[in-house]
């Protein structure tokens, strides 16, 4: 008597599950399809670091000016996509080559020893993760990162993707966008941004906070002259 009685209850829990998971998906992707539309107003991680440096106490400027794809150099959009996701423009939002090699590198005995991470996401994962979600790794996370990937690639296409992540990735503390960043390190709009000028912001890109203290560093330059002559192999969205 008690196990039937127990079952319905049971079909109801998943049921309800289900529903839930729905729901929550159905929300990510309506705030998607209205920022084909209109802009972001503000990201996760930009809320985060709100928030981070108020705790703080710190005096730090918010810096954040959205600016079109069109109002934005085709430098900076060449060298961030050399930077960060060389396929970004043929792939599906997912470089399952680049994952595989990160998953390869990260359980390494070398890698393993160093504490080091390996990460192997396009730049559609990035904005995923940086539009709804924490910076938290752990699979339940990753799987709802890969959703939201599909859902922007099927909803926005790939210039729009890459309009809203020039506008809203951290340039360093405080600093969001290309135009914030144009502004802060070299005095000038993202319009105007040299090849050598966009090639150093997209390599700050892994570690903005660090790089934005050592902005000429010998690692920077180096790096900053692969970039610059890297993004003329790469294709951007017109």
């Amino acid at each position: 008597m008690s196990s039937r009685a127990a079952a319905p209850l049971w079909r109801r829990l998943l049921k309800l599950l289900v529903l839930s998971i729905l729901v929550v998906q159905g929300y990510f992707a309506l705030r998607i399809a209205l920022w084909k539309l209109i802009p972001p107003s503000s990201t996760t991680f930009m809320r985060a670091a709100e928030l981070r440096i108020l705790k703080s106490g710190d005096h730090v400027p918010w810096k954040h000016d959205w600016i079109p794809y069109d109002a934005i150099s085709p430098h900076l959009k060449r060298a961030v996509v050399a930077s960060e996701d060389a396929t970004f423009l043929s792939n599906d939002g997912v470089d399952w080559d680049a994952i595989q090699n990160a998953w390869d590198r990260n359980h390494s005995p070398a890698f393993e020893r160093s504490g080091k991470v390996v990460g192997g996401s396009t730049i559609t994962q990035q904005l995923a993760k940086n539009l709804f979600l924490s910076p938290e790794r752990d699979y339940l996370r990753k799987g709802q990162e890969l959703i939201i990937t599909f859902m922007l690639e099927g909803i926005l296409g790939k210039r729009r993707i890459l309009e809203i992540y020039l506008n809203s990735v951290e340039w360093g503390n405080g600093i969001y966008g290309a135009q914030a960043a144009a502004q802060t390190y070299f005095h000038t709009s993202a319009a105007r941004l040299t090849p050598a000028q966009a090639a150093r912001l997209a390599v700050m890109l892994p570690a903005p906070r660090i790089y934005q203290k050592r902005l000429y560093s010998p690692y920077m330059n180096e790096r900053t002259a692969v970039i610059a002559a890297r993004q003329w192999e790469v294709q951007i969205p017109r």
